[in-house]
């Protein structure tokens, strides 16, 4: 995640990054945020990136990857994932033992998870919408380009199916 936002975006720093996630990868890949301020120091250690402070001001931490790290980069995009989806709903675990509560508490989940589909889709789909911004090379732009043509769509149709999903749930509770 690191080396990738690095290799795309240049020269950046851990809270940089951390706002990159947060408009793009954290809405598929989620993982504790004090990992992109902790990690830096072992990437550098390992040659992958390099730590420069800036000389003036807040004297934060700028990190660049090194041909090291792009080159370890390259060698794990070039082995494809083989490992199974982790899929982690809180709400589906509840409905899992909704047969355990009151038909209410089933009618309040779906609505609450539909509600927060809905909203999350309603978002994705705003995104999608977006117009391109500038040619794409400022940082920051380059990410988020990407997310939207990349993986966004992958979170558009998993959205629309949560809301089909949990349309269902509430409507075999009122019947």
């Amino acid at each position: 995640l690191i080396l990738g936002l690095l290799a795309r975006e240049g020269p950046s720093t851990p809270y940089a990054l951390e706002r990159h996630v947060a408009a793009t990868l954290g809405n598929f890949w989620s993982f504790p945020h004090t990992l992109l301020y902790k990690e830096p120091p072992r990437l550098a250690a390992l040659g992958l990136v390099t730590e420069e402070r800036e000389h003036e001001g807040r004297r934060r931490r700028v990190l660049l990857i090194t041909t090291a790290g792009i080159e370890a980069l390259t060698a794990w995009l070039e082995r494809p994932a083989r490992a199974h989806t982790e899929f982690r709903d809180l709400g589906l675990l509840q409905l899992f033992f909704m047969d355990l509560a009151p038909d209410g508490a089933r009618l309040r989940l779906a609505h609450e998870q539909l509600a927060l589909h809905a909203a999350k889709l309603a978002a994705y789909e705003a995104d999608a919408r977006l117009e391109r911004r500038g040619d794409g090379s400022a940082p920051g732009l380059r990410t988020v380009e990407h997310w939207r043509g990349a993986t966004l769509p992958m979170g558009i149709l998993y959205e629309r199916a949560a809301v089909v999903f949990w349309t269902s749930v509430a409507d075999n509770v009122a019947r």
